[in-house]
């Protein structure tokens, strides 16, 4: 009965450590497959919020932001690319060339809150407006991030190899 009884304890405390020192389901399922697998994201990573400073950004904030991106923008910017605009996409190059620049979070987010046209002469229809209501300004800073991110790492983003 001793060596029973001994059994289900160590058993017990076997258990109970594993449960302490493995990670937690819910943790890893808050980093998207694509986020870690493709854009090489399972560390916090620093992004450009303005040309004068950075921002570090959790791989969840980056799935969070993956999240938004294929709930609200991927109907019309599949892989990076615009579907309504395709001289205009989500690449680094083309974030880099518009006026204002779009390759820093601050210049996404402004433009996310009132598209402006690619030479930011005039307000556009092309791409709705996302404001205040719709996400809060942590979730369209996430979304920006992914955006960057993708735009820096994933290959074929933004472009007609995608």
């Amino acid at each position: 009965m001793t060596n029973r009884l001994f059994g289900c304890l160590f058993f017990s405390l076997i258990v109970c450590l594993g449960v302490l020192l493995l990670p937690s389901t819910p943790a890893q399922a808050a980093i998207d497959s694509y986020v870690a697998r493709y854009l090489h994201v399972t560390e916090p990573i620093d992004l450009e919020v303005s040309d004068r400073e950075t921002r570090s950004f959790s791989p969840e904030e980056i799935s969070q932001g993956k999240q938004s991106f294929s709930q609200s923008c991927q109907t019309c910017h599949v892989g990076g690319s615009t579907i309504s605009f395709p001289e205009v996409s989500l690449s680094l190059e083309k974030l880099k060339g518009a006026m204002p620049s779009r390759d820093n979070i601050n210049g996404l987010v402004a433009y996310m809150r009132k598209p402006m046209t690619y030479d930011g002469s005039e307000e556009t229809y092309w791409c709705r407006e996302v404001p205040q209501s719709w996400l809060t300004q942590a979730q369209v800073e996430n979304l920006a991030a992914f955006i960057l991110t993708a735009a820096k790492k994933a290959p074929g983003w933004g472009t007609e190899t995608f």
